[in-house]
């Protein structure tokens, strides 16, 4: 077997956390920058990964009474102007078509320009969300009470022009659902904006093994054009928080934009009542912050695409072969339990090679045999959360591996959430406020009192935000941390991507 160069170490996350992210995104076949500013390639691992999450989510959706359906890319601006608020919360990251051909330019050979001759008559707004457009086909499918609920879902993509970007977790182009729900009444909807935000959240901590925080955002961090917005915020292990996942309370600020109205049942006309609710491929963003190491990627065996590989130790064809009996019987077994294996018997890759590969990669498990293993009837297996590596009899495989994942998941889950747990920091003064933010990051709890000039001047001079509202945080007076006025309840502050 040809030798193969190894891997170059990972940047340590300690050193410098944001190098060691962009570093294991690409050196673990994730994704990587294309030829479009601001855009990424998602390379088949990394699409593997997001199509496990897509899959999982669709089915938590379905399992809730939702359909998919697919809307134009394109939104006439005069429909993307109708939502007020809406517009002007997306403005800035609009891209936006005004003509619909090119022509040769006959002064530089070879090369098209702009047909001037081909302006649209109305500009069309790339989607950045597609309330607009959904709404307006509503408008043709609503006459009755009897036409309600209508509980739609698209998988898509959308574009916000953004200036700073990130694999992932900032694009200007990105992949992410997004629901669309019309409803009869006001407590319907609300009821639907907090289910889905329930749903994601069980979604991040059942196959993500990334704890969440439910709660309500405050009105400048509300989605543009909804009354309230629910959420789910997550802790990154440099002590930054990430946005999972929301889910809107529109009202009828959608329904009164665009005119869409029902007959009820006492045979008056109504404005529907909305919600939309979404997440992005920022998951993955999230999925690899909150579990990976300077080894690489380590992944949650719900989301793994491959949960076990299976690497052979060989010198020549007859040992291979040998080996290939005993690895192709284990693995048959374990995709009878319903698990994803991978035998990886390619001959131009040392086994050493391999499992740095695979430890990258962030494959829960790893099972190597080689023809000693066969004599003794056991196999050589490792956790790639732990590292660890023991023998095990062939005949317990089976049992152990499933044992294993299992612990994996929780273990996982559990590890996260006692480092999410000791970085919440409780604060009743500013000097504190920015020691504990300046000197450990997390989360800060601290009183607020509500005006979003307090919020602001504390976004502008510490760079941290306010991420949720919890649900579970009881009321209890006290003053806010930096204006000293009254305050009912303390919120989470962190600094954010």
């Amino acid at each position: 077997m040809p030798k193969k160069k190894m891997a170059e170490k990972l940047t340590s996350r300690n050193k410098d956390y944001s190098k060691w992210y962009n570093e294991l995104v690409v050196k673990a076949n994730l994704a990587e920058t294309s030829a479009v500013r601001g855009c990424m390639v998602i390379k088949p691992y990394g699409y593997a990964i997001w199509e496990k999450m897509q899959a999982e989510l669709d089915k938590m959706f379905k399992a809730t009474g939702h359909e998919n359906a697919y809307f134009p890319l394109f939104v006439p601006k005069s429909l993307f102007e109708a939502e007020e608020k809406n517009a002007e919360g997306f403005a800035k990251e609009c891209a936006i078509v005004t003509h619909y051909r090119l022509k040769n330019d006959e002064d530089n050979p070879g090369k098209l320009k702009v047909d001037p001759e081909a302006k649209l008559e109305e500009e069309l707004i790339v989607r950045p969300t597609s309330e607009a457009i959904i709404w307006s086909t509503y408008k043709k499918w609503i006459q009755s009470y009897r036409d309600l609920p209508i509980l739609i879902n698209q998988w898509a993509n959308v574009v916000r022009w953004e200036m700073r970007t990130r694999l992932f977790l900032r694009t200007a182009e990105f992949l992410w659902q997004e629901g669309h729900t019309a409803h009869e009444t006001k407590e319907e909807a609300v009821f639907e904006a907090k289910q889905m935000n329930d749903i994601y959240a069980e979604f991040a901590e059942k196959f993500m093994a990334m704890p969440v925080i439910k709660g309500l955002k405050s009105e400048s961090e509300r989605f543009a054009g909804a009354v309230d917005t629910y959420c789910i915020e997550a802790l990154m292990q440099d002590g930054k928080a990430l946005q999972a996942g929301t889910s809107h309370f529109l009202g009828q600020n959608f329904a009164k934009a665009f005119d869409v109205k029902f007959a009820n049942k006492e045979g008056e006309l109504d404005h529907v009542w909305a919600t939309s609710w979404g997440v992005s491929t920022r998951l993955m963003g999230a999925l690899i912050m909150t579990h990976s190491d300077d080894n690489g990627l380590v992944l949650p065996p719900n989301l793994a695409p491959i949960q076990v590989v299976i690497v052979p130790i060989y010198r020549g064809d007859e040992e291979l072969n040998q080996v290939s009996i005993v690895a192709n019987n284990i693995k048959n077994e374990l995709e009878l339990k319903g698990i994803s294996v991978k035998y990886d018997n390619r001959d131009n890759f040392k086994p050493g090679y391999k499992f740095n590969e695979y430890e990258l990669k962030g494959v829960p498990i790893r099972i190597a045999i080689g023809p000693r293993d066969i004599q003794s009837n056991s196999v050589e297996i490792a956790r790639r959360d732990t590292l660890v590596k023991s023998k095990i009899k062939v005949i317990k495989v089976v049992d152990t591996v499933k044992n294993m994942l299992a612990e994996m998941q929780k273990s996982l889950f559990d590890k996260a959430l006692s480092y999410r747990n000791e970085n919440i920091t409780l604060v009743d003064s500013f000097e504190d406020f920015q020691n504990v933010l300046n000197k450990k990051g997390g989360f800060i709890s601290a009183h607020w009192d509500g005006s979003p000039q307090t919020e602001e001047f504390i976004k502008k001079n510490t760079k941290a935000t306010i991420r949720c509202i919890p649900y579970h945080y009881k009321q209890e007076g006290g003053v806010c941390v930096y204006s000293g006025k009254p305050s009912k309840q303390r919120v989470l502050f962190a600094k954010a991507y």
